[in-house]
This record gives C-alpha cells, structure tokens and sequence, in this order.
C-alpha cells in the first residue's frame, strides 16, 4: 500500500505540545497524529451507530405500536 502524506497547519503552542506528548508516547510526530485521528475517526463511527441505532430502535417501536393498534379490525374471535 503506497502512503498518501497528509498536511495541517498547526500553530507553534500546538506543534510543541504534540511533539512532547508523542515523545512522552515513545512514538513519532506523525503516528502520534496518525492515532489521534484513528482514535477520533473511530469515535465518530460510534456515534454514527449509535444514533441509527437509536433512529432505528423508534422507528420499530412505532411500527411495533402500529401494528398493535390494528389488532382490533375486524379479526376478533367471533
């Protein structure tokens, strides 16, 4: 797999702070962003699942509620 560079501007507070923690790490400049990013990439995909899961979860409800509303048309036992 051939690695595509990515760049960002950074002010100097910022740079230095990312520099310390990546030492601090054990881990280059650029795995220590390259994580960061991980990390928040993967933060966000749970919350993506976890609001269509909750969108999805109301939606069977109200199905489920609908359903149940019909339950009295016409088919009681006679």
């Amino acid at each position: 797999m051939r690695a595509i560079m990515l760049a960002f501007r950074a002010d100097p507070a910022f740079a230095a702070k990312v520099d310390q923690f990546a030492q601090q790490s054990g881990v280059s400049r650029s795995d220590y962003v390259r994580r960061a990013v991980e990390e928040k990439n993967a933060r966000a995909l749970e919350e993506r699942i976890a609001f269509l899961s909750q969108a999805l979860s109301t939606d069977h409800r109200q199905a489920g509620e609908q359903l149940d509303a019909t339950a009295g048309d016409g088919l009681a036992d006679r």
